[in-house]
């Protein structure tokens, strides 16, 4: 199983937002930093919003962010609102017609290697793909006052 180019990207547009919680990111921004298209970007942007993944802003200084806490985006939830098609094998689609149906047993072993795959995909986060918290601890600033004039 190979996942699409729109969930690998709707992933790293999700880390990119979770590792810049504390501003707007633009899609150009984004785009640059993983080397994808803007339209293609644009349109996993506009995906991911319309699911609830992703808040956007409008305007000059607008941008995204995430809609949730990143512990918040359960990623087998994502990738179901991304994949159009997890129907791995003909048989396991709405409108099969597969000589064999009700004769071999593949569909019931595919399905069941991707329920385990989805099941384990719901048991991370978003917060799962993102570096740990580092804290930072920084030496307090000091303003050092000079009574020299500058000439």
């Amino acid at each position: 199983m190979r996942l699409t180019n729109l969930s690998d990207y709707a992933m790293r547009l999700l880390m990119y937002l979770g590792r810049h919680p504390e501003r707007l990111c633009t899609i150009a921004e984004v785009a640059q930093a993983y080397g994808i298209s803007e339209p293609h970007l644009m349109k996993i942007t506009h995906r991911l919003a319309r699911n609830g993944w992703v808040h956007t802003v409008r305007g000059k200084h607008g941008g995204m962010r995430l809609a949730h806490e990143p512990g918040a985006i359960p990623l087998g939830a994502v990738i179901r609102d991304t994949e159009n098609d997890l129907d791995l094998v003909e048989c396991l689609g709405a409108h099969s017609s597969c000589t064999l149906t009700g004769e071999c047993g593949l569909a019931h072993i595919v399905q069941g290697a991707l329920q385990a795959f989805m099941d384990h995909l719901d048991q991370h986060t978003l917060a799962d793909l993102l570096p740990p918290a580092q804290a930072v601890v920084e030496a307090p600033v000091r303003l050092v006052r000079s009574n020299r004039s500058v000439s």
